[in-house]
């Protein structure tokens, strides 16, 4: 009767199930879960000890305030979380303990994220085709004018430099 009901939300009733069983392992009604234990748990980051991590460095916000590892979450309330160059913005609708699946994980909030930057098209500086060969002196120096790093005429080059040994500065 139960997976009826799932099909007819239009839910997988697999995912009904997992969800079923991850309710019955959380808290009961009116308890709390700790946050790093609950963004870990919907999989916002891969450890619990990370979340921890990002707790005590100020990356983790409940509904505006800076919060400790230890702080209680509660159904409605706003997750912002800073992590991997990434603001995410939550709000809890289900309170979990247990790590579950993606599918499981996202039926437990409600995602108000931006959505990521664009990962740009152009191929990465200094990266050679394979089967290419060996670079010529030509190509060896595009590639370290194109990292940054001088070469022959570049910064922290020989080429006109006026360093020591450049022939610029007199003999004693």
């Amino acid at each position: 009767m139960a997976s009826e009901g799932a099909q007819q939300d239009g839910t997988d009733p697999k995912v009904a199930a997992a969800v079923a069983a991850a309710e019955a392992a959380g808290p009961k009604s009116g308890e709390t879960v700790r946050i790093d234990s609950w963004i870990w748990a919907v999989r916002l980051i891969k450890t619990r000890s990370l979340g921890a991590a990002a707790c005590r460095g100020g990356h983790v916000r409940v509904n505006g305030e800076r919060v400790k590892p230890a702080h209680s979450v509660r159904v409605g309330d706003e997750v912002r979380l800073r992590h991997e160059g990434r603001e995410r913005v939550v709000v809890v609708k289900r309170l979990i303990r247990k790590r579950v699946g993606a599918p499981v994980a996202a039926q437990c909030y409600i995602d108000n994220s931006p959505p990521p930057p664009p990962r740009e098209a152009v191929a990465p500086a200094g990266i050679r085709d394979r089967g290419a060969g060996r670079p010529t002196k030509r190509d060896r120096r595009e590639l370290e004018r194109l990292r940054g790093l001088g070469g022959l005429g570049g910064p922290g080059g020989f080429g006109g430099s006026g360093g020591p040994g450049s022939g610029t500065t007199p003999r004693p």
